[in-house]
Parts: structure tokens; C-alpha cells; sequence
């Protein structure tokens, strides 16, 4: 690892030295560019992560000069998968550069509809959701959402749709977890309505119909009128829910706070958990209106 490192650090002082000298504007930086890029390898063998992101930075910037953006937003892509290892602030940096790269690209060619320029938009989208993915994995969800959301969008403008809906749902799910729960709850029932016209998608409806109704269940608080509307407008959309193991916990749940029964929500739980093991996300807001419900009898008890 010593000696690829010692190659990459060669590679990179004849690299700077090129660019500092004398020569055709064009040679000049495309010898530059070659060396850098010899670095970067180097340092990658080496795993030298920042050191290797650090020099398809370097190559980035030669390929602006010769004005080759779509090689240098593949160069700071490259840069950001190397500094994914090591920091997280110069990943998403890296990748926001690539990003506006491939979107610049993208408007050069109003006619967009052709496959090349589609293409660079799509891989806007992919770096959009690797920066949503980074934020997520440092749990700063009010931007995993806000880039996931650009990443759902551009996936939706070239037609990608089952991508495009896997970014919303995390949006929704970070929405819900920061108690936004209406915007949960609409993202969560368009995903299943679109679904429902799709023969291999129609099976997942009655999970996004589930989390929806969890989300009506938070964002309610005790009030089982609208919990009570959002199943009648869920059968609605789909006869077969009021069949299914998703809405009977629904039902139960609603059923338990209107009758303010703590013991008959728990137990209502456990039923279905013990069938189909409820995930982090669900646990966590569930436990939310349990503990709105137990709030809501000693608040109760206190008056009397």
C-alpha cells in the first residue's frame, strides 16, 4: 500500500507540475488530466480514500478547463464514492457538483426527450438520491427529504417509476417521523392508488395503506372520526382491504382509543406483530399513540 501511494503522490506532483508549466492550453491540461486520474487509481489501490478524492477533484477542474463537463461530473462522482468511505461533507459536495453538472448538460439540449441527454438527467437523479442516502445515514432527515424529493422527481420526469416511489416513501417516512404526518399520509395513499393498477405492484397497496392509517392514527390524537373516514375511503379504493390483516389492526386500534383502552391497543398490536413483525418505523409511531392515549386517561383521572 506504501509503494501506491508513493505512485499516486508521484502521479500527482507531475500532474501539478504540468499544469504550472508551460504549454498548449489544450496538452497542457488533458497531460494533467491523465496524471491525475493515474493518482486517483493509485490512491484507490492504496485505499487512501481521501487522498484519491482529493485528486478526482484535482481532475475534475482539468476537465472544466477544456470544457468536458460531462467527464468532470463523472470525476466528481468518482470523487464522491471515494470521500463516501471517510466524509460525508465532501461526499455530498462532490455529488451536488456532479449533479448540477449533469442538469447544465441536460438544459444545453432543450430537447431533452433524446436518449443521450435523458441519460446525463437520470444520473442526476441517482447522485441526487446517493446525497439523500448520506443525510440519512447521518439521521439528518430534514435534508434526506428534501433531496430525495429532487431525486423522486427527476426519476418521475424520465418515467422511472418504481424508483421515483421508493425515494417518496422514505420521504414519508422522515416526514412522519418529524410528526408531518399529512404529508406522509397523501404520499403513502397515491403510492397505493398508483399501485393498484399495477399487477405486480397491487400486493404491496395494503402495506402503503397501513402506513397511512398509522400516520392518521398520530396525527389524529385521539380522534377516531378520522381514522374511522380514512378506512371508508381505503375500501373504497380497495374492496379487498377490508379483508386483509391491515385493516383489522386499524379497526382494532381505532376501536381501542375510542373506547380509551389501553390494554385492548396493546393487545391489538401483539396480535399482528405476532404474525407479521412490525418494523422500527411502525413500533416507533404506534408506541406515539399509545402514549397520546395513556396520556389522554391521566389527564382524564386528574379531573375526576
Amino acid at each position: 500500500m506504501g509503494d501506491q501511494i508513493a505512485r499516486g503522490e508521484d502521479f500527482e506532483k507531475r500532474a501539478e507540475k504540468k499544469l504550472s508549466g508551460w504549454g498548449l492550453f489544450g496538452s497542457k491540461f488533458d497531460d494533467a488530466a491523465d496524471l491525475f486520474d493515474k493518482a486517483a487509481n493509485a490512491f484507490k489501490l492504496a485505499k487512501s480514500w481521501d487522498q484519491a478524492g482529493s485528486a478526482y477533484v484535482k481532475l475534475a477542474n482539468c476537465h472544466l478547463k477544456l470544457d468536458s463537463k460531462h467527464e468532470a461530473a463523472g470525476a466528481y462522482a468518482s470523487a464522491a464514492h471515494c470521500y463516501k468511505k471517510t466524509n460525508t461533507k465532501e461526499t455530498i459536495s462532490c455529488l451536488e457538483q456532479a449533479v448540477n453538472m449533469f442538469k447544465e448538460i441536460g438544459r444545453l439540449n432543450m430537447a431533452a426527450r433524446y436518449y443521450k441527454e435523458i441519460g446525463r438527467l437520470n444520473m442526476a437523479a441517482r447522485y441526487y438520491k446517493e446525497i439523500a442516502e448520506s443525510y440519512e445515514a447521518e439521521q439528518n432527515f430534514e435534508q434526506a427529504i428534501f433531496y430525495y424529493e429532487k431525486a423522486a422527481d427527476l426519476f418521475q420526469s424520465e418515467d422511472v417509476t418504481t424508483t421515483a416511489n421508493q425515494c417518496r416513501q422514505k420521504v414519508a417516512q422522515f416526514s412522519a417521523q418529524l410528526e408531518q404526518y399529512q404529508q406522509a399520509i397523501e404520499i403513502y395513499e397515491d403510492i397505493a392508488r398508483q399501485s393498484l393498477n399495477n399487477n405486480l405492484l397491487k400486493y404491496g397497496v395494503k402495506g402503503h395503506l397501513l402506513n397511512a392509517g398509522i400516520c392518521q392514527l398520530c396525527k389524529g390524537k385521539g380522534d377516531t372520526v378520522a381514522i374511522n373516514n380514512a378506512l371508508e375511503k381505503y375500501q373504497d379504493l380497495d374492496p379487498t382491504f377490508s379483508g386483509t390483516r391491515e385493516y383489522k389492526l386499524l379497526a382494532d386500534l381505532a376501536d381501542a382509543i375510542d373506547q380509551e383502552d389501553i390494554a385492548k391497543f396493546t393487545d391489538a398490536v401483539k396480535e399482528f406483530d405476532s404474525m407479521t413483525q412490525l418494523d422500527a418505523w411502525k413500533t416507533t409511531l404506534l408506541l406515539r399513540v399509545k402514549e397520546a392515549l395513556k396520556a389522554k386517561e391521566l389527564e382524564e383521572d386528574d379531573l375526576t
